[in-house]
């Protein structure tokens, strides 16, 4: 029984890092990485990116497939 649970997991999880590949493929061409609230610093020898707004909207999208995810698998 738990080798079952665990090849779920492992499923679960393979799909999780599907969509995110997914995500950040799509992200660059509609624009996420640069949306307002990313910090971004650049001078002659030194560039900074910190991209405060698309983690957080990231972690939102995340915590919500796995939210569902979780709730499906019970």
């Amino acid at each position: 029984m738990q080798e079952m649970n665990a090849g779920k997991w492992l499923v679960v999880t393979g799909v999780v890092l599907v969509v995110t590949g997914l995500a950040v493929m799509v992200g660059g061409k509609i624009g996420l990485g640069r949306l307002p609230g990313d910090i971004r610093y650049k001078s002659d020898n030194v560039t900074v990116y910190v991209p405060i707004a698309t983690s957080i909207l990231l972690s939102i999208v995340l915590t919500l497939i796995l939210w569902i995810i979780s709730r499906i698998s019970k």
